[in-house]
């Protein structure tokens, strides 16, 4: 009887561990999967969302400033980009990243703010799994700001102009702040002057764990623990190890944090710690009433003028 119970409670056991990596390859998927594309961010939609843009897109289009270009990363897959130079740029470029699920014509409003109103360079890449880029899954900003390191030297040497020190800054919204944040830890080139987050999270885990509270009404443990073993297995790095929050510890050049004062995505209290953990410099605007990502759709002159003044700042 004893040997049974024992043979019974290994079958339970085994049962209960299969059940917990097969709901954990699910969410694994559920969160990092992009297979599907179609459906993301067009230059039709941010001309009809963002009207002050049309003049400006219809221009750079019409003209073909406003180009493609794909490298290959170090790794072997290829990463897609679209780009535009300025007459007026004398060095300055800014790299603007994209958010979850979206790709690099996502980012065309906030581009605008540094061609078109600052006349900067611009480089919006699409990051790994996303528009033309090579991959499949999700890197939620972690591996992501390797790539995005990457084409910051590509487009320092493709900007690089004869007589002006070449100056860039990085701004990122969402995923793409993650990034931002997650690049500002490491060591980057005297040339990178400073930062732009826009409703950044404190890490992958953070966000995760908030998502299946709200979307499923699930406790982290244990199926958060096991999807974070199984991305490490899978993919190289763990939800906790994507910690803009850790990152920032390390960061010493100037960074705004923006964030929305209504966000339920990327909940508004996540800026708080990021912004603690980085050292000066640095700034704050908690925009009003807005919602995730919204900010500047919300508050286009003081977005444009907070985000043109810190930059000119530091960014001469």
């Amino acid at each position: 009887m004893k040997k049974k119970m024992l043979w019974s409670a290994a079958i339970m056991a085994v049962t209960l561990l299969a059940v917990l990596i097969g709901s954990g390859f699910y969410m694994l998927d559920y969160a990092l999967s992009n297979a599907d594309r179609s459906k993301k961010t067009s230059y039709a939609y941010v001309m009809k969302n963002y009207p002050e843009t049309r003049p400006w897109l219809d221009s750079l289009q019409r003209n073909g400033i406003l180009r493609d270009t794909f490298i290959v990363m170090p790794d072997g897959e290829r990463s897609h980009a679209i780009f535009a130079r300025s007459d007026s740029a004398r060095g300055r470029t800014a790299i603007v990243v994209h958010g979850y699920k979206d790709r690099s014509t996502g980012m065309l409003h906030i581009a605008y703010i540094y061609n078109k109103v600052m006349g900067y360079n611009i480089l919006l890449p699409d990051l790994h799994g996303h528009g033309l880029s090579d991959g499949d899954d999700i890197q939620m900003g972690w591996k992501d700001r390797l790539d995005v390191m990457h084409w910051m030297d590509v487009a320092e040497r493709m900007f690089r102009q004869n007589g002006c020190e070449s100056r860039m800054v990085v701004h990122g919204v969402s995923m793409g702040a993650a990034t931002t944040m997650n690049i500002s830890g490491e060591k980057t080139p005297d040339y990178v002057k400073c930062f732009v987050e826009d409703c950044g999270y404190t890490s992958a885990w953070d966000e995760f764990a908030h998502e299946m509270k709200k979307r499923f009404d699930l406790p982290e443990f244990p199926l958060l623990h096991v999807s974070s073993v199984l991305c490490k297995l899978k993919y190289g790095w763990s939800f906790g190890e994507a910690s803009p929050v850790k990152q920032l510890k390390a960061s010493h050049k100037p960074m705004f944090f923006i964030h929305g004062g209504k966000d339920d995505f990327v909940p508004t209290a996540m800026v708080h710690p990021c912004y603690e953990a980085k050292p000066q410099p640095k700034a704050l605007w908690i925009a009003p009433g807005s919602a995730h990502a919204v900010s500047y759709r919300d508050h286009k002159q003081e977005y444009t003028d907070r985000v043109k003044a810190f930059v000119e700042k530091w960014n001469r």
